[in-house]
């Protein structure tokens, strides 16, 4: 079967994104639709002496509803410079952070002006880190439109996939019946995080991937080799 993924990209994003890539055939980067405010297009967590902190890529806003691939960092603020701070601060005495912080440093100092661009950008290295090598088309150049069930059928056919693998949330919107008439198996993806090491004090999980792979994830793994739920397993 060839199995489709489609997702909007974000910041830093968590281990179950990585995870859904490298189970697909095509992995197509949902960048075309509406930026939600609050969502995880430009944001991320990791695990501080005190609890989850954010990292925050700041954006302008002009008032209008605008397309992930239309948002604009707002970089007024030194926010390369606090991130990279952050991240050397609460992971660079970890198992493996020293392989990876130098060049996810680099990429945030790059100087960004679109935020998916940078999303795209980080996605990237840090996929390759995984050994994953799906392909990643951008639905924004595809010029696939409809409604959501509609659209996300017209990609299935367009990328020929007999399977489409989604999200849990996507549970509450997904016209399964349409898809099976139309003779496309859905799947749901049903990640378990893996408990990991970690600094300060007891696991906390859904973080962003860059803290598994700096606690647990040994530089030349491929994520095919080792599924990151069978991390701490015997």
């Amino acid at each position: 079967m060839t199995t489709l993924a489609v997702l909007q990209p974000g910041y830093l994003p968590w281990a179950g994104y990585f995870d859904q890539m490298m189970r697909a055939d095509v992995f197509v980067h949902y960048d075309d639709v509406q930026f939600d405010k609050n969502g995880w297009r430009n944001r991320n967590r990791l695990k501080g002496p005190q609890g989850p902190v954010w990292l925050t890529v700041p954006v302008r806003h002009d008032g209008l509803v605008r397309r992930i691939d239309e948002i604009r960092i707002d970089n007024s603020q030194p926010w390369p410079r606090r991130h990279v701070a952050t991240l050397n601060q609460l992971l660079a005495r970890t198992a493996y952070g020293d392989a990876y912080l130098p060049e996810l440093s680099a990429l945030l100092l790059q100087g960004w002006n679109r935020l998916v661009d940078l999303d795209l950008a980080v996605i990237d290295l840090i996929a390759g880190w995984l050994g994953i090598t799906t392909p990643t088309p951008r639905a924004s150049a595809l010029g696939i439109g409809g409604d959501r069930n509609d659209r996300l059928l017209a990609l299935c056919r367009h990328f020929g996939a007999n399977r489409y693998l989604s999200g849990a949330a996507a549970r509450d919107y997904l016209d399964v019946p349409r898809f099976a008439a139309a003779g496309i198996a859905v799947e749901f993806q049903d990640f378990v995080h893996p408990v990991h090491p970690q600094r300060f004090g007891p696991f906390v999980s859904h973080l962003a991937a860059i803290d598994l792979i700096a606690n647990a994830w040994p530089p030349g793994w491929r994520l095919a080799d080792h599924p990151f739920a069978t991390l701490g397993q015997p």
